[in-house]
């Protein structure tokens, strides 16, 4: 890691810093009397301003492949899930930015915790899961994912579950295809290599492009539970290896 990328990463995380709390707080307040679509594209428009700080200072551009690919209500269908790649903190500050359509996360619940940043989350309609309790988090991810897609609702949903390193591939668990299937929606997958520039659990970004490649939607029709999320897999797995083909050499 050169240095001048040590600093520039340290200059980024101070301005997260400064622009959050007020931002926070400002969501905050506003969810006293605010509506729920409000505050999302309230606090969207902090993760837009980071991703635009990650751009400006430390060099991280992205390009998006096959947007046309989201489907609209124009479509027919209103409701959207979406199944990721993870590899760092990029992709969950920039979905947001860049979908047209509020989004539902699953995620860890710990997050909450986090001060002013997990705070502004917790005004969200969001799906915040103890994954220590498997079975009541999936009752959780099953309702609510239910719900909120029932009225025309975004989810999106890391197969994963965790962020994996640069080159490698998580196990993909079962639960975005069980709920694709429970609501009859199509799975749109989306791979992404944030890694090349913010690699998992590091705070140190290096300049570069991240590509984002969105799929066509995998339709869930009569499908099995496993066959389904093993398609989503593939299709992931291999657009991963064609964006970023020098992670997988070995």
């Amino acid at each position: 890691m050169k240095p001048v990328w040590a600093l520039r990463s340290f200059v980024f995380v101070l301005f997260l810093t400064v622009t959050v709390i007020p931002w926070a707080l400002a969501v905050l307040v506003f969810s006293l009397f605010g509506s729920p679509t409000a505050i999302y594209w309230m606090c969207a428009g902090w993760l837009k301003v980071a991703i635009w700080g990650a751009r400006v200072i430390c060099g991280v551009r992205h390009r998006v492949t096959g947007m046309e690919n989201v489907p609209t209500a124009a479509d027919g269908r209103a409701a959207v899930l979406l199944a990721s790649k993870h590899q760092s903190t990029w992709e969950t500050f920039a979905y947001p930015a860049l979908m047209p359509h509020p989004l539902a996360y699953v995620f860890k619940r710990e997050l909450l915790y986090v001060p002013f940043f997990g705070w502004a989350m917790s005004r969200m309609d969001m799906i915040h899961i103890d994954r220590s309790k498997r079975a009541e988090a999936w009752n959780k991810v099953a309702a609510q994912g239910q719900r909120i897609m029932g009225q025309g609702g975004w989810v999106i949903m890391f197969p994963e579950g965790t962020r994996a390193a640069r080159g490698q591939q998580g196990t993909y668990k079962g639960g975005a295809a069980r709920l694709a299937i429970a609501t009859g929606t199509p799975i749109v997958p989306i791979a992404v290599n944030s890694a090349v520039c913010w690699p998992r659990k590091s705070w140190l970004l290096r300049p570069g492009v991240i590509d984002v490649v969105i799929g066509r939607p995998i339709p869930v029709a009569g499908r099995e539970q496993d066959e389904l999320m093993r398609e989503v897999e593939t299709w992931i797995e291999t657009e991963m290896r064609r964006i970023d083909p020098s992670a997988y050499l070995s």
